[in-house]
């Protein structure tokens, strides 16, 4: 029989691999769990989809490293991470490119659901902004889908009456900040600005979402003048980005309970 001294002299050569497989376990759960989290809002089978290739990624490149451990070539199992990913890109080279532009059409492109759009030759009232496409209602009461990256790549006319006059900001909170805290501090701040803004119309701040983890907001303005936009909106994040670390070194300082006696 072989002593414990044998049987470990054996699998020594096998230790490095089976702790990379572990770690590579590990990482591809992590992964697919921040994957799911950051494509919370979208449809649920692209999520699932994103998580998968996530996860597949991952454990490749962890069993090429484990092979490697082994002392065995990897160069064709590279060679087929490689193809897989060029084949992936191409294949979602459009649905990535709508999903990437909802992000920035959310800051940067200034509409809205319920404002009346021109892009592309098209003409309607936006009814639904999704992951992929922008959904408009025409005058003939058609439905119309724009690709998102159309809304990044072509001219979009918001032919709304007075739509230069509303600001929209996306703000975001950790699970962990006290909403009717933040949201009381932030209106109170935002007043100072009303100098600047269309009096009939104070701050709004409005809930998109809420999880344990975060919260998010959309907070609207309304400018006197067009040509205030960049500067309001710059001064708007700047004070709320100070409330938020106000609140945050508020909740660091707080006495944990039962500190106190």
């Amino acid at each position: 029989m072989l002593g414990i001294g044998s049987v470990l002299t054996l699998l020594a050569p096998f230790l490095p691999a089976a702790v990379i497989v572990v770690l590579t376990v590990l990482l591809a759960w992590l992964v697919g769990l921040l994957v799911g989290r950051l494509m919370r809002r979208g449809r649920p089978q692209m999520t699932e989809a994103a998580r998968r290739l996530a996860t597949v990624v991952v454990a490749l490149i962890g069993g090429t490293i484990a092979l490697q451990a082994l002392g065995v070539s990897a160069d064709i199992l590279l060679l087929v991470v490689a193809l897989l990913g060029v084949t992936v890109l191409v294949a979602l080279r459009d649905p990535l490119g709508n999903y990437g532009a909802k992000y920035f059409s959310d800051i940067y492109t200034p509409f809205k659901i319920g404002d009346t759009i021109e892009v592309q030759g098209y003409s309607g009232k936006v009814i639904e902004i999704n992951p992929m496409t922008t959904v408009l209602l025409s005058d003939k009461e058609q439905l119309i889908s724009v690709p998102n990256a159309s809304m990044i790549r072509d001219v979009v006319v918001n032919t709304s009456p007075q739509a230069w006059k509303e600001v929209t900001i996306p703000v975001s909170i950790s699970g962990n900040i006290d909403l009717p805290a933040f949201e009381s501090a932030a209106l109170k701040t935002l007043s100072k600005l009303r100098v600047r803004l269309d009096a009939r119309f104070p701050p709004v701040l409005t809930t998109k979402a809420r999880s344990p983890q975060s919260t998010d907001l959309t907070l609207t303005l309304m400018l006197r003048r067009p040509e205030d936009r960049d500067a309001i909106t710059a001064e708007a994040n700047k004070r709320l980005t100070e409330v938020l670390e106000r609140l945050r070194a508020s909740r660091r300082s707080a006495p944990t309970p039962g500190s106190a006696r």
